[in-house]
């Protein structure tokens, strides 16, 4: 169905419907790892930017996708939001419009043969009363974590479900085109110093309103490295999925269950340097993880959907 959008002539349209394709691919086969179904999803575009030059035209699109899942066929559907920035070039032929070129960051463009498998006991809907009542080490922090919640909830961007019409907190200055915001988006959540959870800012952490913010607040492992340090934060485990998931005696949950929503987790894809980190937002009706983040825009998507079996996952609470 897709190949009508595409020419099969043109070496970059073949590569942009190969991406989809190989998108499809994988959503499809983690849905199968997991033991659930996708049932429904639907698409929203925003389109800012139109410009002609000659016979192409060069479109800038928003895409707000919601996609709809459940663990048996006729068990209450869970959902989740995915948004991304596309820049086409589209061309003309024979009266139709094509996909001449494409690029966007897509959170799902992943191998589909090197996702995680789980077990039988992931997920499992007991940790949602685990997760209410368990009292991690408080702190210093004096986080209101609450408000990081509702920050992380509302400004998540182009994701379906976020809040602030889909747009980012314009108080902040978007570094996406900068090596991205993921970073610049969790430092806000938890250190907003009005909506968010109004950790104190600084010397070394912070935001300037008027020009940016520090390398610790919007560079990856700069922000881990304040995180260890500072007294904000307490890092509970790392691992691969399956390391973090598995059960036992000190975990009865898996060491994701320790977390609770608004905490963090920091991905490593090489070594021991961070890419991307996510804020826990809470649980599925099973009691499978959610995080929200920024490039690309995620609105409770399944922690791991977008990532592979050699992931390794870092588990940060932050001191309440």
């Amino acid at each position: 169905m897709l190949d009508r959008y595409y020419l099969s002539a043109e070496k970059s349209s073949m590569n942009a419907l190969k991406q989809e394709i190989i998108r499809k691919e994988y959503i499809h086969a983690w849905a199968d790892q997991r033991k659930l179904l996708f049932m429904r999803a639907e698409s929203h575009i925003r389109v800012p930017r139109i410009r002609f030059e000659g016979e192409h035209v060069k479109v800038s699109v928003m895409l707000s996708q919601k996609l709809e899942y459940a663990y048996e066929p006729f068990a209450f559907q869970q959902s989740f939001g995915v948004g991304t920035r596309h820049a086409l070039t589209l061309t003309k032929k024979n009266g139709h419009w094509h996909v001449l070129r494409e690029w966007y960051s897509d959170p799902l463009n992943e191998n589909p043969n090197l996702i995680s498998k789980s077990d039988e006991s992931f997920p499992n809907p007991q940790i949602l009363n685990y997760a209410r009542t368990s009292n991690p080490n408080k702190g210093k922090g004096n986080y209101r974590r609450d408000l990081a919640l509702a920050y992380a909830n509302k400004y998540a961007g182009t994701a379906w479900g976020a809040g602030n019409k889909n747009r980012y907190n314009r108080k902040y200055r978007d570094y996406t085109s900068l090596g991205g915001d993921c970073t610049n988006f969790a430092s806000q959540v938890i250190g907003d110093p009005i909506e968010g959870g109004g950790l104190p800012m600084t010397s070394n952490w912070r935001y300037w309103f008027n020009s940016g913010g520090s390398h610790p607040w919007v560079q990856t492992d700069r922000f881990r490295k304040f995180l260890q340090t500072s007294g904000y934060a307490r890092f509970i485990a790392s691992g691969t999925f399956d390391e973090i998931i598995r059960p036992s005696e000190k975990y009865p949950y898996g060491a994701i269950g320790e977390l609770k929503p608004g905490d963090l987790i920091a991905y490593v894809l090489h070594g021991e340097d961070v890419d991307h980190f996510g804020i826990l937002v809470g649980y599925d009706d099973y009691g499978y993880p959610l995080v929200n983040s920024h490039t690309a825009d995620r609105h409770r998507v399944p922690f791991d959907l977008g990532w592979d079996q050699h992931t390794k996952y870092q588990l940060i609470h932050i001191r309440d």
